[in-house]
């Protein structure tokens, strides 16, 4: 009886111990990529929005977000994101002409995604008036 109780406990807390508990970050955008489509320098801002949802049970922190060159600036938000609330990080591309390609990565203690790593994608071109 001892090592049936002994069994299941053990059973137990490894049951328990694979649950993901903690903060979670959830994009709405497909792919994690915003698609720019065909956009016109001078009348396009290049400014765009990635959505995400916090799907944990723990407030979520974003540490950091930074773009694979400086033609594009993120600007992640500065408090905590409770538990079942959504925020923003708005994406400031240059319209520079020609392809848009690019990738912005988001730190964060999400306990979803590797590291709390997350990458994001913005694609299109851009074209002069």
């Amino acid at each position: 009886m001892k090592k049936f109780l002994g069994i299941v406990a053990m059973t137990l807390v490894g049951a328990a111990s694979y649950a993901q508990t903690g903060p979670k970050i959830e994009f709405k955008a497909e792919n994690n990529t915003i698609d720019y489509g065909t956009v016109v320098k001078g009348v396009d801002s290049g400014v765009r929005t990635f959505e995400f949802t916090n799907t944990g049970d723990e407030p979520l922190v974003i540490t950091a977000a930074r773009s694979s060159c400086g033609c594009t600036v993120p600007a992640p938000p500065k408090e905590p994101i409770m538990p079942g609330k959504s925020d923003k990080i708005e994406v400031r591309y240059n319209m520079n002409p020609g392809p848009i390609s690019k990738t912005i990565t988001v730190e964060s203690n999400a306990t979803n995604v590797p590291g709390g790593s997350v990458a994001l994608y913005i694609k299109g071109k851009v074209v002069e008036s």
